[in-house]
């Protein structure tokens, strides 16, 4: 008996040491294939047509058509998608990233457009796509369906993915439509997954007037908690690191700090079943406006870069895995059968999200033209093509909540539901490559750019880790004057901005407001930019030895 037992337990401990030989295998594989997509980005950058993104879609096909040969037809990817590893460790520094990257001067001055386009353009794309699918899916034969998966539909292919259109417009040529496309990216995004976990979080088999006004509460409490739990962890650590200033022992303690608070604020909100998305986005702005200037000199240089490598490398695995994901043959035997049947629900997805995102683009650029008084504010016909545009893609968001409505650990054995993620997948591949292809000459042929133009940062703010350049020394903001100077003359390049804004822009803004509340009371509590405390060692000591030897 005991030799039986013996045996037994040997079979099994070299079963599982094959099965972690395996898994070694495949990390190491997936991992060559990230340095292979971050070498082939860099090798395609002179032409910005491809970026890292498009490039990673195509080796993980390559590399799903390689895997498919070698296993003779039975799997096309080495890693089974997990929800917890996209949700828990790849969505949250994506997102802080683009919260902590967020030009903040032009943010919170296109503030009610940014949100007009992100929360409510959403809300309108979400009820197109929602019931568009819902009428006429139903005429097709794709399996059952019910309320909540159409609505989930909506809130899927709500979430828009710009990294294509922001990798070719210029922040300095264009600030306000790369403002629009980059706030917007990030609200939409918030937006989309508050809208998906509301539908889940609702029975939704029978619905009726006072189930609408619960989940529109639902969805609004989501939002207001989530936000504010985001701006409350991100204040609490530039408190903290205000008050005991780590970087007078070691740097090393602040820089992971930070970064322990910004997953902390994620996790939190996973724990009080609110959306993490929205509040590390906004636990990323707070971070970036306050605790990232309580820091020295050398961890703002050091966040900066980690957080943006982080997320990065995030995003490549990810299309990396949608790439190799696309040719799974367990979802594809499914419709095998009728291939007609997924090109037509790709097809009919891919013309509701068109006519989803025209249905608030061009209104509501029209409604904050007529709202605006300076015409340098107001968004052109061509540049409202360019948002349009911009926001047709579909990306990883799209993919992790596909996968979240209908698998079950990356499986799923339900006709309907292999349908919609072999369709989410489709779409997404579509999107990526052909619309992220012609952005770049779509863009150059509606925006021409100048013929004299000298790149600076103006409008952008420069106490921004994105702007983060030598010219922090400096406090004063600055513009340039650039037109096309026919007659020879030069453009007027630095000019101080504080005349013209006066002059220029209403005083009744939101940022206008938000700035005297700033200096008045968050500030000189919370730190930033101008109100770090005098420390022994802290970078108020550093700026004030500079300037005296400067003096």
């Amino acid at each position: 008996m005991w030799s039986q037992l013996s045996s037994l337990l040997s079979g099994k401990m070299d079963a599982l040491a094959t099965s972690d030989h395996a898994s070694v295998v495949s990390m190491n594989m997936f991992v060559a294939l990230l340095c292979g997509c971050i070498v082939i980005g860099h090798l395609l950058e002179e032409n910005r047509w491809m970026n890292e993104s498009i490039t990673a879609l195509l080796i993980g096909l390559a590399t799903g058509v390689v895997i498919l040969l070698i296993s003779g037809g039975k799997s096309s990817h080495l890693l089974v998608f997990s929800e917890d590893l996209f949700f828990i460790y790849l969505l949250p520094p994506i997102i802080f990233n683009a919260g902590f990257q967020v030009k903040k001067k032009q943010f919170f001055r296109n503030f009610i457009t940014i949100i007009l386009f992100g929360a409510v353009g959403t809300l309108v794309s979400f009820t197109i796509i929602s019931f568009g699918a819902l009428s006429i899916f139903k005429k097709l034969d794709i399996g059952s369906l019910d309320l909540a998966d159409y609505l989930a539909i909506g809130a899927i292919f709500a979430a828009t993915d710009s990294v294509c259109t922001l990798q070719v417009l210029n922040q300095d040529e264009t600030p306000l439509l790369y403002s629009l496309v980059f706030g917007e990216g990030v609200v939409n995004d918030a937006t989309s997954v508050v809208l998906f976990n509301a539908i889940q979080s609702f029975d939704l088999t029978t619905i009726d007037h006072r189930i609408a006004l619960q989940f529109m509460g639902n969805f609004l409490y989501l939002f207001i908690a989530s936000t504010i739990l985001g701006a409350f962890t991100g204040l609490l650590s530039a408190y903290i690191i205000k008050k005991l200033y780590f970087g007078r022992h070691s740097t090393d303690r602040e820089v992971a700090l930070m970064m322990l608070m910004a997953y902390l604020s994620y996790m939190l909100a996973e724990l009080f079943y609110l959306s993490g998305i929205l509040t590390v986005l906004f636990c990323g702005i707070v971070m970036s406006h306050y605790t990232w200037h309580n820091v020295t000199e050398s961890s703002r240089v050091t966040t900066k870069h980690a957080f943006a490598t982080l997320s990065f490398v995030a995003e490549v695995f990810l299309f990396l895995y949608v790439g190799m994901d696309a040719l799974d043959i367990e979802k594809w035997r499914f419709v095998s059968d009728s291939p007609g049947t997924s090109v037509a629900v790709s097809s009919i997805l891919l013309g509701l999200i068109m006519v989803g995102r025209a249905a608030f683009v061009f209104p509501l650029s029209w409604l904050m033209n007529f709202a605006k008084k300076s015409h340098s504010e107001k968004v052109s016909l061509n540049q409202q093509v360019v948002i349009w545009w911009a926001g047709l893609m579909r990306g990883a968001v799209s993919m992790a909540l596909a996968y979240n409505q209908f698998t079950r650990s990356g499986h799923t054995q339900l006709r309907g539901n292999a349908i919609m993620i072999t369709s989410t997948t489709t779409v997404v591949l579509f999107s990526t490559m052909v619309f992220g292809l012609l952005a770049k000459p779509l863009i150059m042929f509606l925006l021409p750019q100048p013929k004299h133009f000298t790149s600076c940062s103006t409008v952008s703010d420069l106490g921004s880790p994105k702007a983060y350049l030598p010219l922090l020394e400096g406090h004063q903001d600055y513009e340039v004057d650039v037109g096309n100077h026919d007659d020879g003359t030069e453009p007027t390049i630095a000019r101080p901005s504080s005349l013209r804004m006066l002059l220029n822009a209403p005083t009744h803004t939101v940022h206008h407001y938000w700035r005297k509340f700033d200096d008045s009371f968050m500030r000189p509590v919370f730190g930033g930019r101008g109100f770090v405390p005098f420390v022994p060692g802290s970078p108020t000591e550093q700026s004030t030895h500079n300037l005296a030897d400067r003096t």
